[in-house]
């Protein structure tokens, strides 16, 4: 097994003006995820998903534990060591995050801009990045002229700007319709299997996961409950979150074959 992120005794707790105000969000969490993978997360709202994924590229500072990728300990970094590294993470956010006054073409190529790379080197890699997410056409556009699944294009595009190792996927697609969610995945496999990136999708949405990912791990209550091969996962989970996450994926199934009846 070539593991690639491992996170080892993870732990994180906002704190309030007062003790009893306090929240453990994370509670010792251990996880390896192989390299290449495209590795989900479920769990419900509330369960820590966008925490832990926002622990890994340290946005938030974690309480203590030790996140390691590609051999480099990312919890261990100093301030200008820890900005370098983070250019080979990229991050997809739920909210797009876009510059509107901004085209398309500004909002990939500027985190190119912000680390110093030359002027063509720029235009080059930009124009790269257009054509594999399908966006070259919309070149000049802002993102106000753009669908969902279009401006979700363009957060991909950016985050992969940098050539990273590594996409956090933090709830990318639950602001899109089902096709579009449909198209956004194909482009993440698509770009897994061309460039060997390593993949990790933090969502709610299990027909995501079965979709898209090759293993799994459910959150539950700030802690993982349940990993390995999404199928074994999906076959038997042993969390109270995994049985009713498939108890309700199985009705839905039913409920769309049966042509919506009860919607």
């Amino acid at each position: 097994m070539n593991k690639f992120i491992e996170i080892h005794d993870l732990y994180k707790t906002f704190y309030g003006k007062k003790d009893k105000d306090s929240v453990e969000v994370l509670k010792g969490i251990n996880l390896e995820i192989e390299k290449g993978d495209i590795f989900g997360i479920v769990g419900f709202s509330g369960a820590g998903k966008s925490t832990l994924v926002r622990c890994i590229n340290r946005l938030e500072e974690p309480d203590s534990g030790v996140i390691t990728i590609g051999g480099t300990e990312i919890t261990a970094l100093k301030k200008k060591e820890l900005e370098k590294q983070r250019r080979k993470i990229g991050m997809i956010f739920q909210t797009f995050n876009l510059f509107e006054s901004q085209t398309v073409f500004q909002n990939i190529a500027y985190p190119l801009q912000i680390s110093g790379v030359k002027k063509q080197k720029i235009k080059e890699r930009t124009e790269e990045i257009l054509e594999l997410v399908g966006l070259t056409d919309k070149r000049n556009a802002y993102p106000g002229q753009l669908s969902g699944g279009q401006k979700q294009r363009v957060g991909i595009a950016r985050a992969l700007a940098n050539n990273p190792d590594v996409l956090l996927s933090d709830e990318a697609t639950s602001a899109l319709d089902p096709q579009t969610t449909l198209s956004i995945l194909e482009l993440l496999k698509d770009i897994n299997k061309k460039l060997g990136i390593t993949i990790l999708l933090i969502t709610h949405e299990l027909e995501v996961i079965k979709y898209a990912c090759t293993n799994m791990a459910i959150l539950e209550d700030g802690a993982i409950t349940d990993r390995g091969s999404v199928r074994d996962v999906f076959m038997k989970p042993t969390c109270q979150t995994g049985k009713i996450f498939l108890e309700v994926y199985s009705e839905f199934q039913k409920t769309e074959w049966s042509g919506g009846a009860g919607i």
